[in-house]
């Protein structure tokens, strides 16, 4: 837990030296045009910075890198329990610099620095730890065959792995891809999200420093229709993985069939159903109602953002989860008191208000909220927001608004429910509230979500996969299942007549 004070956090930020620049093959560098991007605190509109902005000529840089790395093999070929001991090392580190990372990330796009601090630096190091200690438990495998013969299944590092990762959770879901990439042996080219690329390029240093060889993670700052683009295009990259936007997912599967047919495992968006029956702890189901929406300004792929409430109950919940929602409180990020943060940037907070005006003319009924908070010309904050009496037909329970804004469905029945929850392109995560173990159950297999919580809302921990049905995206991170995306499976089958 931080016990800084707001005055504390500012003093530290107004010091800090923020390293920008690309880092390819063991070395920061710039662009190879020498451009640069402005890189804004939403809280402030205020210049942090200019990171490098790189293209396709710093992507073929990286590429190259990383394919000479892994070819050498000083990393591949290395024994499971010592990448375990440099990753472990890498955890370390990422540890001990929790205050400038948690910093950097806050002022980079806007969460609270409570929750980067205790939440989301931990978070990373611990994801980093799970797969290096994961990685010398796992075994191969021996057919079973006739006497004569060996039959024997390995799985291989795929190569060079492509990372393109979001801003929600900037360093996190970073160490989502990279932890088990580097794990089973690839070599890396990370492309943060423009929006918030900070502490993905602090991670570098902190990655050589552990012992990591040149080459093996390389990180290229820039936007996604340059650097991100010749990434997915390039035919020496073996594998891209991402996490953002269906758009953007299914832009990059077009791109890996035009080029070298990689490997593409996409994590992208999410309109997850939090269904709440007359039966359930109701208190409890509205305090995680609230929560499951508004944590992280509601920049969240899995985000509670369509709660669905049985008839009987539904205005009495409803004003239940409206109280719950008024703890949330925009506020500065560098505050420890603050729950809820900025949007990361002003744009991003113009199209979620430009959402919440669409609902209230399409005739859902705003309960609370509903406009941009605090100074709207300096910060892109915005209110936490409810909208009742919605129909599933309507663009706000249909579209993903990645902001704080909730829309509340009525059902009558369990197959009413499942009927509203699965008719949604997207299936990332659903969660059902009821004291009935045959409903849960029954509740949960029909469900079409790769998530399905019961009496909770979005609780896990590394032990268990995550990613989505349909249009949310395929592939799974976390747990062991996350390896899979990174080996390639041999058979190697032996005569011995």
């Amino acid at each position: 837990m931080t016990t800084w004070t707001y005055q504390q956090w500012r003093e530290y930020c107004e010091q800090l030296s923020i390293e920008s620049r690309a880092f390819i093959n063991g070395q920061y560098c710039d662009a190879s045009l020498g451009l640069r991007f402005d890189c804004i605190n939403p809280a402030n509109n205020q210049l942090l910075c200019q990171i490098a902005e790189c293209d396709s000529i710093d992507a073929d840089a990286a590429v190259n890198a990383a394919r000479d790395s892994f070819e050498l093999g000083h990393w591949r070929t290395m024994a499971p329990k010592k990448r375990k001991q440099v990753l472990l090392k890498l955890a370390d580190l990422v540890d001990q610099n929790a205050t400038e990372l948690a910093a950097l990330e806050t002022l980079d796009m806007g969460k609270p620095i409570s929750e980067s601090f205790n939440v989301d630096i931990p978070g990373s190091a611990d994801v980093i730890r799970w797969h290096a200690e994961a990685i010398d438990k796992v075994y191969d495998e021996v057919a079973p065959t006739q006497d004569d013969v060996v039959a024997m299944i390995t799985r291989e590092p795929i190569g060079v792995v492509a990372a393109i990762t979001p801003w929600n959770f900037p360093l996190w879901l970073a160490c989502w891809k990279i932890a088990p990439a580097l794990a089973t042996g690839n070599s890396v080219v990370l492309k943060p999200s423009e929006k918030a690329s900070l502490t993905s390029i602090k991670l570098a240093e902190l990655a050589q420093q552990a012992g990591i060889p040149d080459g093996v993670l390389n990180v290229l700052p820039g936007f996604g229709h340059k650097v991100g683009k010749a990434l997915a295009l390039h035919n020496d990259v073996d594998a891209l993985v991402f996490t953002g936007s269906t758009a953007t997912a299914k832009q990059l599967l077009i791109y890996a069939g035009e080029s070298n047919m990689k490997r593409v495992w996409l994590e992208a968006g999410g309109k997850n159903p939090n269904i709440v029956f007359a039966d359930a702890d109701l208190d409890k189901a509205a305090q995680a109602a609230a929560s499951g929406c508004f944590y992280n300004q509601g920049e969240v792929c899995v985000a509670a953002t369509r709660l669905l409430v049985e008839s009987s109950i539904y205005d009495s919940f409803v004003a239940k989860v409206i109280e719950a929602s008024k703890r949330f409180r925009p506020g500065d990020p560098l505050d420890p008191s603050t729950n809820m943060g900025a949007l990361v940037d002003q744009a991003h907070q113009c199209g979620v208000l430009d959402k919440i005006a669409t609902a209230k003319v399409s005739g859902a009924h705003l309960a609370l909220g509903g406009n941009a908070a605090l100074c709207t010309e300096t910060g892109a904050f915005v209110e936490p927001t409810i909208f009742t009496e919605v129909d599933n037909a309507m663009a706000i329970a249909r579209q993903e608004v990645f902001g704080p804004v909730m829309s509340v469905i009525r059902f009558e029945n369990e197959q009413h429910a499942i009927q509203i929850a699965n008719d949604s392109d997207y299936g990332l995560g659903a969660a059902v509230w009821t004291a009935s173990l045959k409903r849960a159950h029954t509740m949960a297999k029909k469900l079409r979500a790769g998530s399905v919580w019961i009496n909770n809302y979005n609780d896990g921990d590394m032990t268990v996969p995550f990613g989505g049905f349909k249009q949310s995206g395929n592939g799974r991170d976390k747990s062991l299942h996350a390896l899979d995306k990174y080996t390639e499976v041999k058979t190697t089958w032996i005569d011995l007549s």
